[in-house]
């Protein structure tokens, strides 16, 4: 089977960490690689959920949009709130 060569860019730690990780598992990085890829064309999807943070939701994005405006308006104070779950 021919090999090929993949470049990707990851942060520094997370890669160092990746790194040790896997030579725990008596894995290389790229053996770990190697398996997510094969796992991800076998099944055609990711092998974990993935999920979206709630901050960047179009809802809050609206109401932060609101409130800002309406600060600016009425020269309010910026303050946290507690989101509803």
């Amino acid at each position: 089977m021919a090999q090929a060569m993949v470049n990707f860019r990851m942060d520094e730690t997370l890669k160092k960490k990746m790194d040790e990780t896997c030579k725990r598992m008596g894995l290389t990085s790229t053996a770990a690689y190697t398996m997510f890829a094969t796992k991800v064309t076998r099944e055609q999807k990711i092998p974990f959920e993935i999920t979206a943070d709630p901050f960047y939701s179009d809802a809050n994005i609206d109401r932060l949009k609101k409130n800002a405006a309406e600060m600016e308006k009425t020269g309010g104070t910026i303050h946290e709130v507690e989101l509803d779950d």
